[in-house]
């Protein structure tokens, strides 16, 4: 899921650096105990292999171009694929699949592994299809962007949720697909402030087109959001309204849920709701430490506040850290939810961002291990 890579020693072929990631996880908590090794507690937990990625990045001159490719247990995808150009102005224009501007950074406000709650409902890290133009003006920086689609799907056993970022997936065959998006960011670096301040807004229009009986949709996204730093401190906040205009005669059967799909698993989500997030976290360096280059202590708390009177609200609230040393990423994460698909296995799968009707809380501790080169 989530990270912030390194800069260890890369590979050159000219203007093309080669790089890429290992990754492996520990998982233990409320799950269900197995005859063997799984993520119960009862069981020690569980120990498997995680990521393996290829990184192509191109340089040369104004022209820019980046790729990834991930392979996970079961599954692969395209993360990125762009080509761009860097115009003299400190301007940008990427073409191809590419990170959606919304948000206050590339990770909305998180610095954990999980993520907060936009990232399950395609609000955070969503990597698109399309046109995105960036530019310093002054004090501000815009972002505007149309995307043709989402990103596509790859390999994996679902009919159209292998991919990395959270989408509305066609899963059944006759739902809907993502369609003419379009975005606007701007975020406004406050000067002479004694605390350093970046408040920023973002919003988000697309086309829901329909393969079934249901009328075409649409959805809309619109947030504030603001950074403060301190010293070593970093403060990120969130607040995001979204609405997802769809058909009742969609497979689900109903106009309140949507179906989403990421990772090789589709799930649904609330059609409409408020989406609070927070995040404190703290860089500290560790000079005197030899096996240590830096920490990064974080609390997190996100909830999915849902129109829908009959939905439980869906929170995750995340403890961790992340280390870093030479190539080595490392996070450790303690997180609590009552409505996250990645928190826990006893309780029903597939709902727990749509009406959650279990909304029972349940605990995972994560130990994600990386090496990038």
């Amino acid at each position: 899921m989530s990270e912030i890579t390194p800069a260890p020693a890369k590979i050159k072929v000219g203007n093309l650096t080669i790089g890429g990631a290992i990754r492996a996880n520990y998982a233990v908590g409320d799950y269900p105990e197995g005859n063997g090794a799984t993520r119960a507690t009862e069981d020690k937990g569980d120990f498997a292999l995680d990521t393996f990625r290829i990184n192509l990045d191109y340089l040369s001159g104004p022209w820019q171009a980046k790729a990834e490719y991930r392979w996970y247990p079961g599954y692969n995808m395209l993360h990125t694929g762009w080509v761009g150009y860097n115009f003299e102005d400190q301007s940008q224009v990427q073409a191809g699949v590419n990170r959606v501007p919304f948000g206050p950074g590339p990770y909305g406000i998180s610095q954990s592994w999980f993520f907060d709650q936009h990232y399950y409902v395609g609000l955070s890290d969503d990597m698109d299809l399309g046109v995105k133009y960036s530019r310093p003006m002054g004090d501000w920086t815009w972002d505007v962007a149309y995307y043709y689609s989402d990103e596509g799907d790859y390999r994996g056993s679902t009919h159209k949720s292998a991919r990395y970022s959270y989408d509305v997936v066609n899963e059944s065959g006759s739902g809907y697909k993502e369609r003419n998006q379009f975005n606007l960011r701007g975020i406004y670096s406050v000067p002479d402030v004694a605390v350093a301040t970046d408040l920023g807004f973002s919003l988000q229009y697309g086309e829901l087109e329909s393969a079934g009986p249901q009328d075409d949709g649409d959805r809309m996204a619109a947030s504030v959001h603001m950074v403060n730093k301190w010293d070593n401190f970093t403060l990120a906040s969130q607040l995001t309204w979204y609405e997802f205009d769809v058909d009742s005669a969609q497979p689900l059967g109903t106009d309140d849920l949507v179906q989403f799909g990421a990772y090789d698993f589709p799930s649904t989500a609330a059609a409409k709701a408020w989406i609070p997030g927070i995040s404190l976290s703290y860089y500290q360096a560790t000079p005197g430490i030899d096996w240590l280059d830096y920490v990064i202590p974080y609390a997190e708390y996100s909830v999915i506040v849902k129109d829908q009177s009959g939905f439980n609200d869906s929170e995750l609230f995340i403890l961790g850290a992340a280390w870093g040393r030479g190539g080595w990423y490392i996070y450790t994460d303690l997180a609590m939810s009552n409505g996250n698909e990645f928190i826990g296995g006893d309780a029903a799968f597939g709902d727990r961002l749509g009406a959650n009707a279990d909304d029972q809380w349940q605990t995972r501790f994560n130990i994600n291990f990386g090496y990038y080169f």
